[in-house]
Parts: structure tokens; C-alpha cells; sequence
């Protein structure tokens, strides 16, 4: 009974000790997008050391509990928000699966709730075409697009005017959009659609850290910045951690929405939903909602976030 309590833990605590130490290399990257998953997973091995009485286990379990409780409780929390009162921006971001995200809801997102800019990746000539037929430019008829054949593809729509715009590629391979926004009556914010390489295969790795670690740094000096796209990464990894530590707060998190589930089951693979979609904002913004909608034919769920700019 000892062993079968140890054995049903040492997972726990050997994925928990690589979130703590940051011990990101091969398989273990993949696994630590799960790290949620593990405080339930902690229910077993403390039933089992409890039933058993076996302390030194049960001590264990507890303490991986709570540890993972101050790591994870967070993101379902609400945070303080900046006092912000100046014009508010909604932000919607899209993985379109290579174009396969159904494009007459991706326009019916942006009619129904109002969007100001839209950033879209894996964004296909296919996928233009058809927003355009269905009257995407009529909504946001400011745009900085990069359709290309596959997933490498990005774009930027906005209600409002952009300048300073261009497509800048990461060294995986994936092109990102990005412009200057200029709300009416508000501060401009530099919007960039975000997509690092994914830590799919063992040889990706050293690309995946190396886009994370290029994206733009927010700066409590410089301007407002947003960043909106499938980062491929979740709070439990370092390089992401990194990235927010430059000034970002994840709206998500912000509102308590934070371990709401983007990528997943949602094209048929059995995986457990974990949040690689992000829209990480400037700390100087407030965040109102957030909420993680459908859109069929793609593997991602778009994350929609309403903003107040902070005052010019």
C-alpha cells in the first residue's frame, strides 16, 4: 500500500518540481501546458495515503496541493485593475487553422460583439477572400494582412485607423502583423497578432523559446502595447512568464478567466483543453471581460477581451 501511494504521487511531484525549477527541455515542455490538471490530480494519491495512514504521503500530497493551489488559483481570480477611464477597445483574436476557421462566424463575432481589431493567424488568401465576401472590410475597413498558403499567415483588421504598420517573421517561420492603432479621443496602442513557433517536436524547441523571447516588451515608459494570438504557450511556461514580467498582465487572468481552455479537443484529438490563446495587454490598461467563444473548422477557440485605454 506504501508503493501504490508513492507511485500514484511521484508524477505529481516530478511534473510539479520541473514547473518549479523551470526544467523545460523536450517532452516535459508539452506535459507542463497540463499543469492545472495536476491539483486534481492530487485527490487520488492523498485519498489513497489517507486511507492507508501514511503520513509522510499524505504530507506530501498535501503540500503538492497547496503549492499548486498559489500557482494555479490565481488565473480564476479576478485581479486589481489599473484606473483606466479612457476609451475602450475590444480585441479578438483567431487561430483560423489554416484557413479552415468557418469565416461566416468570425465575421458574425465581429458584428455581434462589436470588435474594434481583429488579429488572426495561420490567415490564408482563402480565408481573406471570404471575410471580404462577407463583409469583414465593412466593419473593420483598416487592415495589415499577410495572407499566405498554410499556417504561416497573419493579419490585422481595426475599426480604427492604423499607421506604422508591417509584418515581421519569427524564426519559426510564422509571420506576425502588427500596426499603431488610433482610437478617436484615446492614447494609440501598438497591436501585434502573436504566433512563436509551436514546441511540437523535439528540434522546434530552440525556435519556440526564441519567438517568445522576441516579442515586443511592454515598457511602463514607452507606448501602450498589445499582444493577441496563439502564443503557444501557457502560464506554466517560463519563456510566457518572461514575456508578462516585461509589463504584460493576460486579460484572462486579469478577470479570473484565466484557465478557461483555447486549444484542445475542438478538431477531434482527445486532449484536455489547455490555454495557449492569449491577449496580454499593457499593466497601464484595464481589462473589462473577457470571454472564449466557437468558431468551427478550427482547433482554437478565439479570446475575446474588452479594454479601457487609460486616458490620453
Amino acid at each position: 500500500m506504501t508503493g501504490l501511494c508513492w507511485l500514484s504521487l511521484l508524477p505529481v511531484l516530478g511534473l510539479l518540481a520541473a514547473r518549479l525549477a523551470g526544467l523545460e527541455y523536450g517532452p516535459l515542455v508539452q506535459l507542463l501546458a497540463f499543469t492545472p490538471y495536476l491539483l486534481p490530480g492530487t485527490l487520488l494519491p492523498l485519498g489513497l495515503a489517507l486511507a492507508a495512514r501514511r503520513w509522510w504521503t499524505v504530507s506530501a500530497a498535501a503540500v503538492a496541493a497547496l503549492v499548486l493551489v498559489v500557482l494555479v488559483a490565481p488565473r480564476a481570480l479576478p485581479d486589481r485593475q489599473p484606473a483606466a477611464n479612457g476609451t475602450p477597445l475590444r480585441v479578438l483574436t483567431a487561430n483560423l487553422l489554416a484557413g479552415a476557421g468557418e469565416p461566416a462566424t468570425l465575421v458574425a463575432l465581429v458584428r455581434d460583439e462589436r470588435v474594434d481589431v481583429l488579429a488572426a493567424q495561420e490567415f490564408t488568401p482563402e480565408a481573406e477572400a471570404a471575410l471580404d465576401r462577407l463583409g469583414l472590410a465593412e466593419l473593420l475597413p483598416h487592415r495589415q494582412v499577410n495572407p499566405e498558403v498554410g499556417t504561416t499567415g497573419s493579419a490585422l483588421y481595426s475599426r480604427h485607423p492604423l499607421r506604422d504598420a508591417g509584418i515581421r517573421r519569427n524564426g519559426g517561420g510564422f509571420s506576425q502583423a502588427y500596426a499603431t492603432v488610433q482610437p478617436p479621443g484615446g492614447p494609440a496602442a501598438l497591436v501585434e497578432s502573436v504566433h512563436p513557433m509551436a514546441p511540437a517536436a523535439l528540434d522546434w524547441l530552440a525556435d519556440w523559446r526564441a519567438d517568445l523571447r522576441a516579442q515586443p516588451p511592454a515598457t511602463m515608459d514607452g507606448p501602450l502595447r498589445i499582444l493577441a494570438g496563439d502564443f503557444n504557450a501557457t502560464a506554466d511556461h517560463a519563456p510566457l512568464r518572461d514575456l508578462l514580467d516585461t509589463g504584460y498582465a493576460d486579460a484572462a487572468d486579469r478577470v479570473g478567466a484565466g484557465l478557461v481552455g483555447t486549444w484542445g479537443p475542438y478538431d477531434g484529438d482527445p486532449i484536455p483543453p489547455v490555454t495557449i490563446d492569449h491577449v496580454l495587454v499593457d499593466r497601464r490598461i484595464a481589462v473589462v471581460r473577457v470571454a472564449v467563444l466557437r468558431l468551427p473548422g478550427s482547433d482554437h477557440r478565439p479570446v475575446l477581451a474588452e479594454l479601457t485605454l487609460p486616458a490620453s
